[in-house]
């Protein structure tokens, strides 16, 4: 039986991080190859992550959440007839071996009052740690047993290392010399490290340390009594950092005493770093703007998808120059012909709404005006270019419960409008499920948004950046417009259909917006035209 650890992979190219948002397995439960464990949200798409083994849950190290770098262990598996894998964390040390490791430390302590040249060295526990961790705290130097975690359930992060490793070099614990009350005194012996700790104010009680701080003293090894021992560790606290001006010939020996007021320094000190965190972001939202918690009913956590489309529309609107050009264009045919082949579709087992006439209508208006089937390649400032695209792949915007996803209807042009029912019918459920994949949200060339589904005639809807278009629809109804006739106008109810094209300016210019929009207009006052698309 081995243990095989499993990284968060790259569930989408380009993706660098996701959120876990839930555990589907247990430690202890039985898992087959391929079977899902854990459901991962990435950029717009919440996928499901498979197990690569038949085995058993070990440990699970990511908690429910919790934002985790791609690349990071996030579950270890017990695998039948596996070798332990290399990176696997070793065994903790039984118990029996651990009292026996104990009683050789007491000996030594003993032997070492008595004159014997003894030593003795701390039992390593485990701790809940990264493996990135433990390998970055092996190159470091750092004893990951003394380094407090920020992450989930005090998890040791990279970052809590790499502060370890930066606050033992910048207390000098490596130096040769320590300062004391009378000046500098030398603690070198033979040239190694001495195993005493300086004390800030030069006074002992019970010949335990008084220190005032929650710095740690990070020495290699340290004499202590088992149950001084056991104390350290319900404390949590690593014996070797407790600082102590106590020997036993020439080796640090550390008291209940020394333990107790290291234990409650570092509590002084933690809660003192998160008063002062907490202070600092009341300030900063103090100067931000004057919001407090009062009268608030829910803190919603601003991150994964919804995350996600705040960034982007950022991006967007403040990348691209919008211009928005409104219309509206009677559509009383189109409503006929979509009654008319309704029940047709329904035998099909297909639901026919509008969208499939608005894509042909869009794609035909496209081959006639390409510039508002283009990009803008920014990739090289010095070598920007507009790409006019020569395929139709036309992004449906769904609202869902976790925010606006984009799913992508690739070559629109080569399907019917049966076709296209049933695939955006399709992606827009899988979208509100969150079962859409990234893959399928991607390669876009054009966006269209409908506001009017739930109400609505006009908006200035944001570009789908890199794209340089974006079609809002309003809602469909019936509204008074003048009808030409031999006796004069007439006003008269007819079913119209607001339009709303935003575009970036930078690429389109406003009569091309008007143009490719006159021709949409035209493709849906006359719909059987799309038929033959």
């Amino acid at each position: 039986m081995g243990v095989k650890e499993f990284k968060l992979p790259d569930v989408g190219e380009g993706v660098a991080e996701g959120e876990l948002v839930s555990w589907l397995v247990e430690a202890g439960d039985t898992v087959s190859e391929d079977q899902a464990v854990a459901e991962v949200e990435t950029d717009k798409a919440l996928v499901e992550v498979p197990s690569p083994y038949n085995g058993t849950v070990k440990e699970l190290l990511a908690e429910e959440g919790e934002v985790v770098p791609v690349g990071n262990v996030i579950i270890t598996f017990e695998v039948e007839g596996e070798g332990d894998d290399v990176s696997a964390e070793p065994e903790p040390e039984s118990e029996a071996e651990a009292e026996s490791e104990e009683a050789e430390t007491a000996v030594a302590g003993e032997s070492a009052e008595k004159g014997a040249d003894q030593q003795a060295e701390t039992p390593k526990g485990r701790v809940f740690a990264a493996p990135s961790a433990r390998r970055l705290a092996r190159e470091l130097d750092v004893d990951i047993n003394a380094v407090d975690g920020s992450g989930p359930g005090g998890r040791v992060t990279d970052a809590d290392v790499q502060a370890a490793a930066n606050g033992r070099m910048d207390s000098g614990v490596e130096d040769s010399e320590e300062e004391s009350d009378d000046g500098p005194r030398d603690v070198s012996t033979g040239g190694k490290k001495s195993a005493v700790s300086r004390r800030d104010d030069g006074q002992s009680t019970n010949g335990a340390a008084a220190s005032s701080s929650a710095e740690a003293a990070g020495r290699d090894r340290t004499l202590a009594a088992p149950a001084t021992r056991r104390m350290a560790e319900e404390e949590g606290v690593n014996i070797d950092d407790v600082p102590t001006d106590e020997t036993r010939d020439g080796q640090a020996f550390v008291t209940p005493e020394a333990i107790t007021q290291y234990a409650q320094a570092q509590r002084e000190a933690r809660e003192a770093e998160v008063q002062a965190d907490a202070e600092a972001a009341e300030a900063g939202s103090a100067e931000a703007a004057e919001v407090t918690e009062e009268g608030v009913a829910e803190r919603i956590p601003y991150r994964g998808i919804r995350r996600t489309i705040g960034q982007q529309m950022e991006k967007s609107l403040y990348t691209a120059p919008h211009v928005t050009h409104h219309d509206t264009t009677v559509v009383d045919e189109l409503v006929d012909v979509r009654a008319e082949y309704k029940e047709l579709a329904a035998e099909r087992d297909v639901k026919l709404t509008y969208m499939p006439f608005v894509m042909k209508a869009i794609v035909a208006a496209l081959r006639e005006h390409p510039i508002l089937n283009s990009t803008l390649d920014e990739s090289d400032p010095d070598d920007a270019a507009i790409l006019v695209r020569d395929d139709y792949n036309i992004g449906i915007a769904v609202a869902t419960d976790a925010g606006l996803m984009v799913p992508v209807v690739k070559n629109v042009d080569e399907k019917s409008i049966l076709q296209l029912s049933r695939e955006v019918n399709d992606l827009a459920s899988r979208a509100r499920d969150r079962k859409v994949t990234r893959e399928e949200m991607q390669g876009g060339t054009f966006t269209i948004t409908n506001f009017g589904a739930i109400g609505g005639e006009y908006a200035t809807p944001i570009i789908n950046y890199p794209e340089t278009a974006i079609l809002g629809l309003g809602g469909i109804e019936k509204r008074p417009t003048v009808e030409e006739s031999e006796d004069g106008d007439e006003v008269v109810a007819a079913s119209t259909l607001p339009l709303s094209l935003s575009i970036d300016h930078r690429v389109i210019d406003g009569a091309d917006a008007a143009a490719f929009t006159n021709t949409v207009m035209e493709n849906l006052r006359n719909p059987k035209l799309l038929l033959l698309e």
